[in-house]
């Protein structure tokens, strides 16, 4: 039996938030917690949310372009899903001229759509546990020798399953191996985009904002799905037409109360609840600190440019976001562990285990070995891959270096040349050479001066001297094919990259005599023979040991009912609406509304600035169906869902099954859900339906998407 805990209620309306998940929860939907479910109010069926044989709402949730959630809201395969979910799609059909981020973009009608190629969306059709079958004649086995007969019995599982030719099979472990799952998916291929606010309101907060409450962001985008004349999935095509779905949600536009049920529906990316008190501490103590100075110095000297130049905003905004989004996480969440006492509520647990189970203790000693022996290396990886990423120089030096191994291997071919050429064209698309070299050389010192002398290349003490780096970088970034500024067979990469790697054998030896693939090349040799084999040797010995302590976990704490870590597959969570108090003497309501828009509103700043119609509309308070009880118009709301990246773009359902919110972000304070879910201080943050379907119809003058749509009142 999961045991119940009450939280303190939020300031605006006094309630006991009663059944909190002591754990949280990411179910599999074919195996979802439906008694406690409906102990804490839900009026539907676990079948309603998932039936493989007949419509249910999982037909109306899809996985957005491999990385985020949407969700179908109109018979006509009308998508929702967040303004940052689609704001790379935005950003490709902006200009300064026409510039879609800043002003945002609303089709007329159907024929105004606009069509982004290469986004996706995945529907999944039935989900079978496979357990038996993958693990068929592994007993007694470890290692290589369990690996390759489970990877033989794989292959055998997904060729047993008939697929029709527009599904595919996909097979994911759970629980570190001890269950496996199949996934049959159809992934539909023309997405259009119908309608964006302007940043102004879908990314209102920016990078303050993010990750913090109270928010009042109006965080969602439209898209539209299109099927050929049969219905089925299709490449882009002016004949296709509007998706017909099994299902959609209703949207609801009731007020909402605190305690009020709801459940989140979505493909949740990664989470590691079941990590031993030694592997929290290392992340906090550590990995995220290590990571967040990296990203730090990047975003400081992103943010300096941008601010003073408008088309390096619009060039680097989706990248910009990018990295700041987990930087700002990572200090939530290390803040989280630390307030949560996570590491010893963690030991204290083991400890209690250990008192049931003494198999337990020789492993989680040995745990605890592993941990301590791995952490130099851990930390290095952490420094070098922030590094290398957040250095473009150094991720354009990578891939070249990676083009120029693959030719004197003899691996090169057309197909790796064109994918290398893609690749490369994406960076290059949005790329300030000069700007970057400023990046570069502060990470470089910062990664000298914090890296023990045995991790680094010989003689790297040189690059401890930011403005010393950053004379040479630019010297050599002018003359180099890695940055697009020098020239090669008569062009640059960002004129010709076809020109650039039409003489394959030159390009190699130009390249080798770099200075700045030298560099990077020696960064790599040291981050190869000092750290990359011994952290993946003792990596590999904690897999196993980790899958044996999650046998042990579910075998000896029989009151627990677990659920498997998220691993970007269709889950469900649910929770309560619900405020918080993460502090002491500071209590949150669980919404937000317009006028907290006007009350941060800052003329002409990049965050909070808002946009003249909207303060009309609020001024004349011409809000239509939209305003609840207060007369304002509902922003922002939070409960207490377990959710995490990926989820964004998620539905929040209601108990009957009503979309009454759009997944965005999580209270900042609980960002160590994903390792140590608390419900005191963990709160998932949505966009109100009602918030939503004002911006469509009183902002944008859209009612043709609002007369789509079935409304709940």
């Amino acid at each position: 039996m999961i045991k119940r805990s009450f939280l303190l209620s939020a300031v605006i309306v006094p309630a006991v938030m009663a059944f909190a998940q002591q754990y949280g929860g990411m179910w599999i939907p074919t195996e979802v917690n439906e008694k406690e479910m409906k102990e804490m109010g839900m009026k539907i069926s676990a079948k309603q949310i998932f039936d493989p044989s007949k419509p249910s709402i999982k037909d109306a949730v899809v996985q957005f372009n491999g990385g985020c959630t949407a969700e179908i809201i109109s018979p006509q395969g009308l998508l929702l899903t967040n303004h940052h979910c689609g704001y790379g799609q935005i950003q490709k059909h902006s200009t300064v001229e026409n510039d879609y981020l800043a002003d945002g973009f609303w089709a007329k009608d159907m024929n105004g759509e606009l069509p982004n190629p290469g986004v996706t969306v995945d529907f999944v059709a039935d989900i079978k546990e496979v357990t038996k079958q993958v693990l068929a004649g592994t007993d007694g086995l470890e290692g290589k020798a369990a690996e390759d007969i489970i990877n033989k019995n794989l292959d055998a599982v997904k060729a047993g399953f008939k697929l029709e030719p527009w599904q595919k099979v996909v097979i994911k472990p759970v629980y570190y191996g001890n269950k496996y799952y199949a996934y049959i998916i159809e992934t539909y291929k023309d997405i259009r985009l119908v309608g964006a606010p302007p940043s102004s309101i879908g990314k209102f907060g920016s990078d303050t904002d993010n990750w913090v409450w109270p928010r009042h962001t109006g965080d969602f985008s439209m898209f539209r799905i299109y099927a050929d004349k049969n219905n089925k999935p299709a490449e882009y095509s002016k004949d296709n037409v509007p998706y017909k779905p099994k299902y959609f949600l209703p949207v609801s536009i009731k007020d909402k109360q605190e305690n009020d049920f709801t459940f989140v529906f979505g493909f949740p990316g990664r989470t590691t609840e079941y990590l031993p008190a030694i592997a929290i501490e290392k992340v906090m103590n550590e990995i995220d600190p290590a990571m967040i100075s990296v990203r730090e110095v990047a975003l400081k000297t992103l943010d300096e440019k941008m601010r003073a130049d408008k088309e390096t905003k619009i060039k680097y905004a989706s990248k910009y976001a990018s990295v700041a989004n987990y930087w700002k996480k990572w200090i939530g969440e290390v803040e989280g562990l630390k307030k949560s006492n996570a590491v010893e509520k963690k030991a204290a647990y083991e400890r209690s285990l250990m008192d049931k189970n003494p198999k337990l203790n020789s492993t989680l000693i040995e745990l605890r070995r592993l941990y301590a022996g791995q952490g130099p290396f851990a930390l290095n990886r952490a420094y070098y891959s922030e590094v290398v990423r957040n250095a473009e120089t150094l991720t354009l030096a990578n891939f070249y270096s990676n083009y120029a191994d693959a030719v004197e291997s003899g691996k090169m071919d057309a197909a790796i040349a064109d994918n290398f050429k893609k690749r490369l064209t994406g960076i290059y698309q949005n790329f300030d050479g000069e700007l970057d070299a400023k990046v570069t050389a502060k990470v470089l010192a910062l990664y000298a001066n914090k890296t023990p002398q045995n991790f680094l290349p010989k003689d790297f003490e040189k690059y401890k001297d930011e403005n010393q780096n950053l004379k040479q970088i630019e010297e050599w970034s002018k003359n180099s094919v890695v940055t697009g500024r020098g020239t090669f067979n008569g062009t640059t990469a960002i004129k010709d990259i076809d020109k650039v790697f039409s003489d394959q054998k030159n390009l190699v030896q130009n390249l080798k005599n770099d200075p700045l693939m030298k560099l990077f090349t020696s960064m790599k040799k040291a981050y190869m023979d000092n750290t990359e084999e011994y952290f993946n040797t003792y990596q590999g010995h904690i897999d196993r040991l980790q899958k044996e302590y999650m046998a042990l976990l579910m075998e000896t704490d029989k009151d627990r009912k677990f659920f498997p870590d998220a691993n970007s597959t269709l889950r469900v969570t649910y929770g309560k609406v619900a405020g918080s108090s993460p502090r002491d003497a500071v209590k949150y309501g669980y919404q937000t509304h317009i006028a907290g828009i006007m009350e941060k509103y800052v003329p002409k700043d990049y965050e909070f600035d808002v946009p003249e119609k909207l303060i009309d509309l609020y001024n004349k308070k011409d809000f239509g169906i939209y305003k609840d009880k207060t007369g304002d118009v509902p922003v922002n709301f939070t409960a207490s869902n377990h959710t995490t990246g990926g989820n964004s773009g998620s539905p929040a359902l209601d108990a009957y099954g009503n979309l009454i919110g759009l997944n965005f972000d999580r209270q900042w304070e609980g960002t160590m859900s994903d390792i140590n879910y608390d419900p005191k201080l963990c709160r998932n943050i949505m966009v109100d339906t009602k918030y939503i379907l004002f911006i469509i119809d009183k902002y944008a003058d859209a009612k043709w998407l609002i007369n789509e749509m079935k409304i709940v009142k």
